[in-house]
């Protein structure tokens, strides 16, 4: 979003398009866990005030993206592996859930639209086009979660995706990890085809639960 289109949306809700804007900049990677934000910085980008800034920032400070520090100001939170693994066990909850809403609700054109998305990650990982990949699997995943119907869910959710972005940006996927998880995107997407809650709950907590195996296999700071 272009700083234009902030000052066209500032009478609506600054505030929220102020935490919409800083946490694209955050989850961009422009900004690296740990790190300090510069409220002046972020103030003369907007081609504002400190003052919302900061008060778009400590309702930030709720979402688990930021954290404040007294007397020293706002970072970007770091996960440890620790954190990261609690963060994974309530998302594997929260999938499980989705994927059997979604077996439960889905339409005809939902189903098309899973084949599509199924279809276009073969295609790139295929090709060993990994920024594709990524960028259709947060797709795909958001569908199944939007899909469920359950607001709270959806949210809550979406929330913890956004921490977990934190940490992985500390690894990279690699061809074998891109492979085994779309695997598993089939699995999801036959059992949700077929309607089959069950098999849907059980599919949707594993994939997570192996994303955090995968993700742990990389690091060596869990105690």
């Amino acid at each position: 979003m272009t700083l234009s289109a902030v000052e066209i949306l500032r009478s609506q809700s600054l505030p929220m398009v102020l935490e919409q804007e800083i946490e694209r900049v955050i989850l961009s990677g422009e900004f690296a866990p740990g790190d300090r934000i510069n409220e002046k910085e972020l103030a003369l980008r907007f081609g504002i005030s400190r003052g919302p800034i900061r008060e778009a920032l400590r309702s930030m400070d709720s979402s688990g993206l930021v954290e404040q520090v007294p007397n020293r100001g706002f970072f970007v939170r770091q996960l440890s592996a620790e954190q990261a693994c609690d963060v994974y066990d309530v998302r594997a909850a929260l999938f499980g859930l989705a994927g059997k809403l979604l077996a439960e609700r889905i339409t005809e054109e939902g189903i098309e639209k899973l084949k599509s998305f199924i279809a276009d990650m073969d295609a790139a990982v295929a090709s060993d086009d990994f920024e594709s990949y990524v960028k259709i699997n947060f797709e795909f995943h958001e569908f199944i979660v939007a899909g469920g119907r359950n607001a709270s869910l959806a949210q809550q959710y979406l929330g913890l995706v956004k921490q977990l972005r934190l940490y992985r940006a500390r690894s990279l996927m690699h061809r074998e990890s891109m492979q085994a998880s779309h695997i598993e995107h089939h699995a999801m997407a036959e059992a949700i085809i077929a309607r089959d809650p069950a098999r849907a709950l059980a599919t949707h907590t594993r994939h997570v639960e192996a994303a955090k195996e995968r993700l742990m296999a990389t690091v060596t700071d869990l105690k």
